[in-house]
């Protein structure tokens, strides 16, 4: 069906479980469509699996134990990792690395068959500017975070990816700047509002992200929505998202409405990821709005 819309290709998502069995499902059955993680976890798994993203502290260490660290620097040593064993696994030229977050000794590794291909591209996810920094330097790609505002990504993102690209001496077109955007297109407008508001509650209750609500004018009810995630009760919190807030952060509205929205983020990216806000909604009101989406932008 992806590849009779004409779509370039679908992500599968880790939340609480890997998204490699989604891939490799979908794998099966496609020759053309692009498939990603977006995102896997980087700090809870080895190095040896591709992640691309940091994630929050209370994931890493608190569901899977592992530790979190300062995110830029952990992450950075990580893609140093993946990009050594692809390289060196093969050939019998790895022996160790020590770094800050991973200690690995490859003495008596038997070198396995030669990969498809050595140079596996990495995308790198991202909230805030000195990640978007670190992805287009080290990366190749940066995907936005689906909790990004319009405005955050029109106004605040093209300067941080220029850092990112300064400090690796690249140019622009050396990267893939994807876009994932919640959007909920509705004909009716206070509905896809209010279909809103659980995926901005679960999102807005983690404190790690706190500053980033702050910088949009949402502060005290970011505070308040950490309380009722700290309760386990997200859902309940979602009744203290304020319209506005849930119209920053979701493109909510008639396809009309939704497309001129997010018409200027073309000036950005190079491509986009728009997907439901889904916390919250159940099977049927999900696929109503993956629906809506292909019917207003995949035509």
């Amino acid at each position: 069906m992806l590849e009779e819309a004409g779509l370039e290709g679908l992500f599968a998502p880790q939340v609480y479980g890997p998204p490699f069995v989604t891939l490799g499902a979908a794998a099966v059955v496609t020759s053309r469509v692009k498939l990603a993680s977006g995102i896997a976890l980087a700090f809870v798994r080895s190095p040896f699996v591709l992640g691309l993203g940091s994630s929050v502290r209370s994931w890493s260490e608190g569901f899977f134990g592992m530790p979190y660290g300062k995110p830029l620097e952990h992450l950075r040593e990580v893609v140093e990792i993946i990009r050594l064993i692809n390289a060196q696994a093969h050939t019998g030229d790895l022996k160790r690395f020590d770094g800050k977050y991973h200690t690995h000794d490859f003495s008596e590794l038997q070198p396995p068959p030669p990969p498809v291909r050595i140079d596996i591209p990495i995308w790198i996810a991202a909230l805030r500017g000195p990640l978007v920094s670190l992805a287009a330097e080290i990366g190749d790609g940066v995907i936005g975070h689906p909790i990004w505002s319009i405005d955050w990504l029109t106004t605040r993102i093209p300067r941080s990816l220029d850092i990112g690209l300064r400090r690796a001496d690249k140019q622009r077109s050396d990267i893939e700047f994807n876009a994932w955007l919640f959007v909920a297109a509705n004909n009716d407008r206070a509905e896809a509002i209010s279909d809103a508001k659980p995926t901005v509650a679960f999102y807005g209750g983690i404190g790690q992200y706190e500053e980033y609500f702050a910088a949009h004018g949402f502060r005290e009810e970011a505070q308040q929505l950490q309380a009722g995630v700290a309760r386990g009760d997200y859902l309940g919190a979602a009744k203290l998202v304020p319209d506005a807030m849930a119209e920053t952060f979701v493109v909510c509205g008639t396809p009309d409405e939704v497309r001129k929205r997010i018409e200027p983020a073309w000036g950005v990216v190079d491509s986009m990821t728009l997907v439901p806000p889904a916390y919250g909604l159940g099977p049927d009101k999900l696929m109503a709005y993956a629906g809506a989406i292909a019917s207003a932008f995949y035509r």
